[in-house]
This record gives C-alpha cells, sequence and structure tokens, in this order.
C-alpha cells in the first residue's frame, strides 16, 4: 500500500476529526443551514461517484460476461443496499433529550450513540478502500480522481456526523477535550474498514466488480435514507438541492476530466 493511497484513506477520517473539534469551537451544534449546505453536497458527490466511480466500472471491467455484464453490478449494488438495511435494523438510534437520569443511564445513551455512529462508518470505509482497491488493480477502470473524490465526499458527510457525537456528550457535562476523544474514536473504524477491503480485495481481483457495486449499492442506501431527507426538511431546502447539484457536477468533472 503506497503512501497516496494511505492519505486517501485517511482523508474521512480527518473529517470526522474536524466535525469533533467543533466542540471547542461551538457552545451547542452546527447550524441547521450549514449542515444542510454540507449533507446535500456530499449527497451530490456520492450520487455520482456511485456511478461513475463504481458501477460504471464494476459493468466496464466485467465486458467478459457479454449481455449479462450487468450481473455482477446489479448482485453486489442489491448485497450492498440489503447490508445496510439489515445494518440500520440492529443499530441503536438515540435522540439526546434534557431528562434528568442518573450517571448509568447517561453511560448507556452514550454507548449507545458513538456505537450507532461507529457501525454507519464501517460501510463508508469499505467504500473508500474498495475504490482505491479498484484504481490499483488497474483493470476495473476506477480513476485515482475518482477515488481521491470519493473520500472527499465522505470526508463531507462525516464532518458532521463527528460534531453529532461529540457536543451531545459536552451536553452531558463531558470534558470537552474527552468528547473530542470520542468523536475521534468514532472515526477510527473507517480506515481500519479501508484497509481491510484493500487487502481483501487486492486478493480477490475477478470479484472487484462485485466490491464495487457493493459499495455503491451501500452509499446508495446511505444517501436515499439519511442525507437527502436530511437536506430536504424544514424550510430553505433549496440550500440543500442547489449544493447537491454542485457536489454532483464537481464529482462528474473532476472524474471525465481527472479520470
Amino acid at each position: 500500500m503506497n503512501l497516496e493511497v494511505l492519505q486517501g484513506i485517511l482523508i474521512p477520517f480527518l473529517g470526522t476529526s474536524l466535525g469533533a473539534a467543533m466542540v471547542f469551537f461551538m457552545r451547542n451544534k452546527i447550524s441547521f443551514g450549514v449542515q444542510k449546505i454540507l449533507t446535500g453536497f456530499a449527497a451530490g458527490v456520492m450520487v455520482a461517484a456511485s456511478f461513475w466511480s463504481l458501477l460504471l466500472p464494476a459493468i466496464d471491467s466485467s465486458g467478459q460476461l457479454g449481455k449479462l455484464a450487468f450481473l455482477p453490478a446489479a448482485v453486489g449494488f442489491a448485497v450492498g443496499v440489503g447490508f445496510l438495511l439489515l445494518l440500520d435494523e440492529i443499530t441503536p438510534h438515540m435522540h439526546f433529550n434534557n431528562d434528568e437520569e442518573g450517571v448509568e443511564s447517561k453511560l448507556k445513551r452514550t454507548t449507545k450513540l458513538i456505537l450507532a455512529v461507529t457501525l454507519h462508518n464501517i460501510p463508508e470505509g469499505m467504500a473508500v478502500g474498495v475504490v482505491y482497491a479498484g484504481w490499483m488493480a488497474g483493470s476495473t477502470g476506477v480513476s485515482r480522481a475518482a477515488a481521491l473524490t470519493l473520500a472527499l465526499g465522505i470526508a463531507i458527510q462525516n464532518f458532521p456526523e463527528g460534531a453529532v457525537v461529540s457536543m451531545p456528550l459536552r451536553a452531558e457535562g463531558m470534558s470537552k477535550w474527552k468528547t473530542f476523544i470520542y468523536g475521534v474514536l468514532s472515526g477510527v473504524v473507517e480506515p481500519i474498514a479501508s484497509i481491510f477491503t484493500i487487502l481483501a480485495a487486492s486478493m480477490v481481483v475477478p470479484v472487484l466488480p462485485y466490491f464495487l457495486a457493493f459499495a455503491a449499492g451501500a452509499m446508495m442506501y446511505v444517501v436515499v435514507e439519511e442525507l437527502i431527507p436530511e437536506m430536504s426538511e424544514g424550510e430553505h431546502s433549496n440550500k440543500g438541492t442547489i449544493s447537491f447539484a454542485a457536489g454532483f457536477i464537481l464529482m462528474m468533472i473532476l472524474d471525465v476530466a481527472l479520470g
């Protein structure tokens, strides 16, 4: 694994860490408007990346199957969606409130919040890992620019996620440094998942089309289930829509011009 790949898989982790660091600068949370813009932009990048960086290379690299070239992409995409659906069923969804509770109850809620964010970071790390594995393999049609742009898009999405962990913990009375560390640790699983995916994919190059499509399915599930509702809810949803278009266009330009 070269230095460029290592830097790429650390970019999403950096996004989580920067989000967690907001506990040092903000009293409450990221403003609703800024969160809409970040979420919309990340959604646009991830939708474009799902096609140009993942599904299209998966189909192109399965050309030897003739009219069945769509099969690895279709199967991998469906499994990716199913995996995230299962993950959502077993992942605890926590909402912090101001009710007075004991220390033990607060600890349980804190643990569940960190677990929820951490589990959702695993497939994102796998997505980054599989595009870099595809680029390293050289036979999948994945470009370096596509892999880098995908990592940046997920980093943008991870920025508010890092704050989602650290800010509520701070509201519970934890020290700023401790909440920052918890926020950072929630993102550690991403580069780990990326590395394991790269190692696994590099050993089984023939199934890389399935890996690529799996990552696309997982990302599209996140976009439809989480990002689009977040960017569209409430007033001024056009901020999220415009940011979505900007992210999609940027990803398309980078993939075509630099790929």
